[in-house]
């Protein structure tokens, strides 16, 4: 219900009005309660406030909050000044205990529910959630303890159970920290949401939450920056009514080693196209949201495809040298930078091989001097923590330091010119390096130091207005994380990010209604018939290549979508033609009982004759040798029957056609192509796009992001760090699958 305004809490003896300017005041002034709990005020000329219970200052007719409780106007309290100056401020103010909080991001939460993943060793009120009677939105013990007496006050939000849940999350934690002393919100981040499917801890919000696109690859291969401009405004509109201030996105990298675990989150290969389409998100989204682009200097040249979540990836190699190009591809106008883990072999002139977050040449020489960049640089998750000197683990990554303490890493990455720590970093490990620093460089030098980088990682909170407006209506979430411009923007998105790349004898589109006009009547033939083989879908494994769901068999494709368009025929002999689903080679992750191993795109088996006999890079403290090597070892993929069911449908069909659907992260070594009279290949897609472009009802306009290579041995003899570089596959029609190539 809405009513006139009257204060709230103490008021500054400093900001007595005037009868008129009081009665001025009460006339443009409105406050609502809100049935999820909290107060919203509206002012002409100024910011709307939500708040629970803080007090309320006024001056020259305009309100604002008393984060400190004060009783006075604080500069980092008045929204009439610029992010800047109000982050000056604060951090000015803030004791040292607090800046360390400030500098740590990303303490990572799920918020459980029915249909949660798993909540193990997550308490509340000492309790599991399972027995707690905890609400999905209640805040749990380890949240409330780095909120209160660690002075967290950036989240990580990973899995969440629906809008209406995370909003009520929100604002439960930022009725906490309004709460607490200085009164600073959350500015809670996250990962990308709104792909298909989850499918590494990258991306574990995504799956049906929000509105559903391609991945960043899926983007690229429309090779139009519009359809990025409206994937960011639509990723802007649900992550504010979410609560989410921080996009931990876009990936910047240059996919130059088509075997990287991460190419699906970047935008292609070409230099010229990651730039214009990671602008175009990061100019949309910010400032509401805030940005951190990443991964600097690029983390697409790991050695043999390998990727850095796992010590086996820890070295990015760069034997065509070729690291200014991928520096060159970032937008650099984004909030923040953050690194990637990888060591950047052989690039720092001093000899020094570390990671890039403790590396002065990747970052104070390179991104901050060279490339002029004065914003946050955020260290990727888990870069602090002890190395366990298990291969396989996602645990500590002080890849280079790892003879440092905490304190010692802290110290040398803050000397590197890093601002903020992502993952699970408390701040009393930047105290050990705040005494650390202090004993370096004289007294008082910490306190310096510290204060400069809070500054920086304070303005997106200003700019984002998470100080004025933190609460997040439940209902309104529901509302915009269903609203159906946005799927369909989505679905849109992915129509043009299908790829066709083979149509022999233009077998595409099979129009699944044909109508003849008969004696002035319309009428309709039989829907044709299309044959359905049954795949054996190969398991779900984790980036440490643990098995998290069996193989089993089934459809690789949604035939409740195929049925709206065609009959299922029963056989091959009955069927018009066929329709073949099947995904990317299950490759590997590199390394398998203690030995390192080729990653394949091929699906038939794959000895690495051409692997580097002595690898570029190699070392590790729980490793008894420098060289990395794979040459002559020998991978069989676990879906190898895919290939093989292309080959025997083809076989059963005869002349008949047969259309595969390809869905992959990656380029592919198109091995399966011979047998198949048309390919379309997508990004993460569903089924509903591919039928509506094989139907006829929408024409194929995605184009290859990415070159597709003619051989295994062509990505061992590509360098890793050089795009489009491979000679790529060539077709039975005499069409090569290059960058930039679909047939339109």
């Amino acid at each position: 219900m809405w009513k006139g305004f009257c204060l709230i809490g103490s008021v500054s003896i400093t900001c007595v009005l005037r009868i008129s300017a009081l009665l001025l005041f009460v006339s443009c002034t409105q406050v609502k309660e809100m049935d999820c709990g909290y107060r919203k005020l509206t002012q002409k000329g100024g910011p709307m406030l939500t708040y629970v219970d803080i007090p309320l200052l006024h001056d020259s007719g305009r309100v604002f909050k008393d984060h400190n409780r004060n009783g006075e106007l604080d500069a980092y309290e008045d929204w009439r000044l610029a992010p800047e100056e109000r982050a000056a401020d604060l951090a000015a103010k803030l004791p040292p205990e607090y800046l360390s909080g400030l500098m740590t991001i990303g303490h990572t939460v799920n918020v459980p529910g029915i249909s949660s993943m798993s909540v193990s060793g997550i308490t509340y009120n000492g309790k599991p959630y399972q027995e707690s009677g905890a609400e999905p939105s209640d805040i749990c013990d380890r949240l409330h303890d780095a909120l209160v007496n660690f002075d967290t006050r950036q989240i990580l939000l990973a899995h969440s159970d629906g809008p209406e849940t995370i909003a009520r999350w929100n604002n439960k934690v930022q009725a906490l920290c309004e709460s607490l002393p200085w009164g600073i919100p959350s500015l809670n981040c996250t990962d990308p949401r709104n792909e298909i499917k989850a499918t590494d801890e990258f991306n574990a919000g995504s799956g049906g939450i929000c509105s559903q696109w391609p991945t960043p690859l899926g983007l690229a291969a429309t090779f139009d920056t519009t359809v990025v401009v409206n994937f960011a405004r639509t990723v802007q509109r649900e992550y504010r009514a979410l609560g989410f201030g921080t996009a931990l996105s876009p990936q910047a990298d240059l996919a130059t080693d088509p075997r990287w675990r991460r190419v699906p989150g970047t935008f292609g290969e070409n230099p010229e196209l990651v730039r214009q389409m990671a602008s175009a998100y990061i100019h949309t989204l910010q400032p509401e949201v805030n940005c951190i682009v990443k991964h600097w200097p690029g983390g697409g040249a790991g050695e043999g495809g390998r990727d850095a979540h796992l010590s086996i990836g820890k070295y990015a190699v760069f034997p065509g040298w070729r690291l200014k190009t991928a520096m060159d591809a970032f937008c650099l106008d984004a909030g923040g930078v953050m690194p990637y883990y990888t060591v950047s072999y052989g690039q720092d002139p001093s000899g020094e091989n570390v990671g890039n977050s403790y590396s002065s040449y990747i970052i104070d020489t390179l991104l901050r001097k060279q490339y002029g960049y004065e914003g946050i640089v955020c260290t990727d998750w888990g870069i602090v923590a002890d190395y366990n000197g298990d291969p396989l683990t996602t645990g500590g990554k002080c890849y280079g330091v790892e003879a440092l303490t905490k304190g010692e890493r802290i110290l040398k990455a803050l000397e590197a010119g890093v601002d903020e720590f992502g993952g699970s970093v408390f701040a009393f490990w930047l105290m050990e390096a705040y005494k650390l620093w202090d004993d370096k460089y004289g007294a008082g030098a910490a306190r310096a130091r510290w204060e400069s980088s809070a500054r920086k990682i304070l303005v997106p909170f200003f700019r984002s207005g998470v100080f004025e407006n933190p609460y997040r209506d439940p209902s309104e979430a529901v509302k915009v994380l269903s609203d159906p411009k946005a799927q369909a923007l989505g679905e849109e998105a992915q129509l043009r990010s299908v790829v066709m790349v083979k149509n022999k004898g233009n077998v595409l589109p099979v129009i699944s209604s044909v109508s003849s006009v008969i004696s002035s009547e319309v009428e309709k033939s039989p829907k044709p018939k299309v044959y359905v083989p049954i795949r054996k879908i190969p398991g779900v494994y984790s980036m440490t290549g643990r098995l998290k769901k069996a193989p089993y068999v089934g459809y690789s494709v949604d035939t409740s979508e195929v049925a709206k368009h065609y009959t299922i025929a029963k056989s091959p002999q009955e069927a018009d033609f066929a329709l073949v689903a099947i995904t990317e080679p299950e490759g590997g992750i590199g390394y398998k009982d203690g030995k390192y191993m080729p990653i394949s795109l091929q699906y038939s088996p794959y000895t690495a004759s051409e692997a580097r006999a002595v690898s570029i890079a190699g070392g590790d403290p729980a490793e008894s040798s420098m060289n990395r090597s794979y040459k002559g070892r020998h991978l069989e993929v676990e879906n190898a029957s895919d290939l093989a069911l292309v080959q025997e449908t083809k076989a059963l069909m005869g002349a008949k056609p047969v259309v595969v659907l390809l869905q992959t992260t990656r380029p592919v070594v198109m091995e399966f192509e011979p047998w198949a009279d048309a390919i379309l290949l997508a990004f993460g897609v569903r089924s509903k796009a591919f039928l509506d472009i094989v139907s006829g009802e929408f024409e194929p306009s995605g184009r290859l992001p990415m070159q597709f290579p003619a051989s295994m041995d062509e990505v061992e003899r590509q360098m890793e760090d050089v795009p489009e570089d491979m000679t790529p596959w060539k077709d039975t029609e005499g069409n090569t699958y290059d960058f930039g190539f679909g047939l339109l």
